[in-house]
């Protein structure tokens, strides 16, 4: 009886098999004409499965929809091409939920090439990386991670990001980078957004910066836009021929004495790297650091040395009964020949330095400062700002107008001072030569002393008044007293 029920069981499977084998082939007779809409139709579903889910986690994130530049608006009959403009609220990067607090918002208003510096660790990379997913989301149609964003018409939108050499076809990684950036400048049009990360990074620091040079003049003069990320600080000392390209940075700020990146972009430029503290953060041998910490040091004072002896010290002469002095040659005559705005620079740095180093060592034979400091005058270029270790330490400043009249000041926070100056008329291209010095007192007194000393020598003063206000630094020093350092 078992063996009867178990052939029927096979006789019936067998039976509803070739029963749904016929039905499946009459309904693939009769959809055969339609198969085309039918793999339209799944198409069309994955698609709108995928957009979905994008606005959903787009909503929940915070993204939105941006808003895309026409091509060209008629005005009067006639089209005129819109320049490229991207404009972005509140960006930060596609990683990251805003949510969950761990997300810092960015505006970019970038209607040039951006030279980006910054510290390791500050943000760079991450820049790049928004701004690129940006654009292209944008142009796709697409939710993007910002408050609100508009975005040009690019014809094409370069992305290079660190290269790695490529053994199986002979090339390093410096040669495959040149490579690749060939191709971009080749191919960059003034409708394209550029992004390059760490450029020439793999060379020789002085020719790696030359050349970083060269395409970052060529990529101005082609009227992209971009952004261009580097530790090579030296690009901001070439002869660059720039129209199109402005200065930023990724800003730090000080915490506890310690100098921390705080992963906004900001105008200017920014010549701390953190190297070091990224190496500790990173497990390296504190004494590896230390050492490395002297022998940067050492590298330092040797190069200020250098720099000093190509340059001669002024000499001040012996005050005279009307308390006259000799001045520079290009001072004499009251004028300033073409181009005498470097060698004014110049001069005003070796003074300042000599007339502060022998004050303090003055100070410091009377013990009014326990300690003698080095004297190391730092220049801060018209687009650049001073660096975080500034903050909350005196130092005096000399600012060096276009017009080459001169500002002296003292300030415990020389960034915000310099905000200050630049927003009024005639500062805004202004370069300042600043000095670190032990307190406000010891700042105080440098201040009337330089004021009264450079006005002595022969250079224009905007505040000559103000070496009035106090009663020390009237005393000239006397050249043998810089004679004999």
């Amino acid at each position: 009886m078992t063996v009867i029920h178990e052939l029927w069981y096979h006789e019936a499977c067998d039976n509803a098999k070739s029963k749904i084998i016929e039905l499946l082939r009459g309904l693939s007779s009769e959809l055969q004409d339609k198969i085309n809409i039918l793999v339209f139709c799944s198409m069309l579903l994955i698609i709108t499965k995928a957009l979905f889910g994008h606005v959903s986690e787009g909503r929940r994130r915070g993204w939105v929809l941006p808003t895309i530049s026409p091509l060209c608006k008629v005005e009067k009959g006639y089209a005129a091409e819109i320049s490229n403009e991207l404009k972005l609220l509140g960006t930060f990067p596609y990683w990251l939920d805003t949510n969950q607090g761990n997300a810092i918002l960015n505006d970019v208003h970038m209607q040039s090439l951006f030279i980006l510096t910054g510290p390791n660790g500050g943000g760079k990379s991450s820049m790049l990386r928004s701004v690129c997913a940006v654009a292209l989301l944008g142009i796709c149609g697409l939710m993007v991670p910002a408050a609100s964003a508009v975005i040009p018409h690019f014809d094409s939108i370069m992305l290079h990001m660190k290269a790695y050499d490529s053994p199986a076809d002979g090339k390093s990684l410096f040669q495959i980078e040149m490579s690749e950036i060939r191709a971009l400048v080749n191919r960059a049009t003034a409708r394209s957004l550029v992004l390059i990360d760490e450029i020439c990074r793999g060379t020789e620091t002085a020719k790696g910066t030359c050349i970083a040079g060269s395409i970052v003049e060529r990529l101005d003069s082609v009227g992209c836009i971009g952004i261009i990320s580097t530790h090579l600080h030296g690009i901001f000392d070439l002869p660059l021929s720039l129209n199109n390209t402005d200065f930023k940075a990724m800003g730090t700020e000080v915490v506890d004495g310690c100098i921390q990146p705080i992963w906004k972009i900001m105008d200017g430029i920014c010549r701390e790297s953190l190297a070091f503290q990224t190496a500790r953060k990173e497990g390296m041998p504190d004494l590896i650091v230390r050492r490395a910490e002297e022998l940067y040091l050492t590298m330092s004072t040797n190069k200020k040395q250098t720099s000093s002896t190509t340059h001669h010290e002024p000499s001040v002469a012996n005050s005279t009964a009307n308390n006259s002095v000799d001045k520079p040659d290009f001072l004499r005559n009251g004028q300033f020949p073409s181009g005498a705005f470097g060698l004014l620079r110049k001069e005003v740095e070796n003074f300042v330095t000599t007339v502060c180093k022998n004050k303090l060592l003055d100070l410091y034979k009377k013990r009014s400062i326990s300690e003698m400091t080095e004297v190391v005058c730092v220049a801060v270029g018209a687009r650049e700002q001073p660096p975080p270790s500034t903050v909350g330490r005196s130092s005096i400043y000399i600012i060096i107008r276009r017009d080459n009249n001169l500002y002296v000041g003292q300030t415990d926070d020389l960034a915000g001072r310099l905000i200050a100056h630049r927003s009024k008329e005639g500062m805004q291209d202004a370069t300042i030569l600043y000095m670190v010095v032990p307190g406000k007192s010891v700042a105080c007194q440098l201040e009337t002393l330089l004021i009264n000393q450079l006005s002595l020598k022969g250079f224009k003063l905007i505040n000559k008044a103000d070496g009035k206000h106090r009663n020390f630094g009237i005393s000239l020093v006397s050249g043998d007293a810089i004679a004999a350092h």
